[in-house]
């Protein structure tokens, strides 16, 4: 088959099904040394203002740093005699009462970058500040330990950087049956049932043509699982819920996945802050609670961990249109049934002692969390996925 033509006519080529490179370079790593625990990590993308979601309400330079963007103290959902949840964060909040949520303070990296490309990246790829990587964390983490190429999912259309390794990727669906589809287009059929031929060990060819027919076992094995599983919970009707909805089918499935990315964007909130926080936090708090019921009711929500964070914070000081700009530390959410300290993991920021540019000062390097998560949860060696040495942290 002409391989200009197929790249032309074929639906699943001019799809971003075909980028990640599905390859079995680990085909041998027992089953045993991958467990049964998964990791759901989702992004808050734009750089969510974590001084209006995790509040504290008895400190007056918060107040007067923010005089019309603070939130009212009457309305803070209060978790100690000082600190508070949004009031969007009901659901959390239930969360943080049952014991299921550890809130992480001032997390971040040396010298932040207040790009949301480059910090995004930054997170990512668990790099320095001044490194640059083509390789993420989740992604390094498959090439050394992906037993399959659905190991990782991202639920959504295309592939971020944390999931793409330097010779294993993720698989990014937002449907397995739309996936399956796909994967049964005339023209990848024909590749699959030739793929013996000698014309696809071609250079120009056999790489491309390789990743399709390996894609190809995976999105049969996906759809066949899941379809297999359905929900009475009720969901958020917005995209972040359906994405939500279907991570918990694939994890209520018992696929042999470990690790999902899910991203709720929209949080670049540089004027009228508070209405779009407001809905945003709503969709998240509301998705989360329904996705950590469908997984208790799936009986696998004591094997999964949820980690959300945000590529960077807000200033401290409101700015002149109603809203916050680019910071540097924020907090990050811990979920699960397993943490060995709910709650405030650490405290506050001192409000009274910003960096120069009025940010709050990071106390906990992310990538210690990474870490964390990668040694004591997933049962990996974290040196050989971060590159790096870093101080765990105890709340798993």
């Amino acid at each position: 088959m002409d391989r200009r033509k197929f790249l032309k006519q074929s639906s699943l080529a001019s799809s971003l099904f075909f980028v990640p490179s599905f390859v079995k370079a680990f085909e041998n790593v027992a089953s045993a040394s991958l467990g049964y625990k998964r990791l759901v990590i989702i992004q808050l993308s734009g750089g969510n203002d974590g001084l209006n979601t995790v509040i504290p309400f008895e400190n007056d330079t918060y107040y007067n740093a923010r005089p019309t963007l603070s939130i009212a103290k009457n309305n803070v959902l209060k978790l100690t005699n000082q600190v508070g949840l949004h009031p969007s964060l009901a659901p959390l909040n239930r969360l943080y009462d049952e014991g299921f949520l550890t809130i992480i303070n001032n997390v971040g990296y040396p010298n932040p970058n207040r790009s949301h490309f480059r910090s995004t990246d930054i997170w990512q790829t668990a790099t320095n500040a001044n490194e640059y990587s083509q390789s993420g964390w989740i992604g390094r983490y498959l090439d050394y330990y992906g037993q399959k190429p659905y190991a990782a999912i991202e639920i959504n259309d295309s592939l971020s950087l944390a999931m793409k390794g330097e010779t294993t990727n993720a698989i990014a669906t937002q449907d397995a049956k739309a996936l399956f589809n796909l994967s049964r287009d005339p023209y990848f059929k024909n590749l699959y049932n030739h793929q013996n031929d000698a014309h696809l060990n071609e250079h120009n060819l056999g790489y491309l043509y390789k990743s399709m027919i390996e894609a190809h076992a995976s999105a049969k094995y996906i759809y066949e699982s899941s379809k297999t599983v359905s929900s009475n919970i009720e969901y958020p009707s917005n995209k972040f819920g359906k994405q939500l909805k279907t991570t918990a089918q694939f994890i209520n499935s018992h696929l042999e996945t470990k690790v999902y990315y899910a991203a709720l964007n929209g949080f670049d909130t540089h004027v009228n802050q508070l209405g779009t926080q407001k809905r945003l936090l709503s969709q998240y708090a509301e998705a989360v609670e329904a996705f950590v019921k469908d997984l208790q009711a799936g009986g696998t929500f004591n094997d999964t961990l949820i980690l959300t964070f945000s590529e960077f914070g807000r200033r401290v000081k409101q700015n002149g249109s109603a809203g916050t700009d680019h910071g540097a530390a924020n907090n990050l959410f811990i979920i699960g049934n397993q943490l060995r300290k709910p709650g405030l993991y650490n405290n506050m920021a001192n409000l009274e002692d910003l960096d120069a540019n009025g940010d709050l000062k990071f106390e906990i390097d992310f990538r210690a969390i990474y870490a964390s998560v990668l040694n004591k949860w997933l049962d990996v060696n974290d040196e050989k996925v971060l590159k790096k040495s870093f101080k765990q942290l105890h709340f798993i």
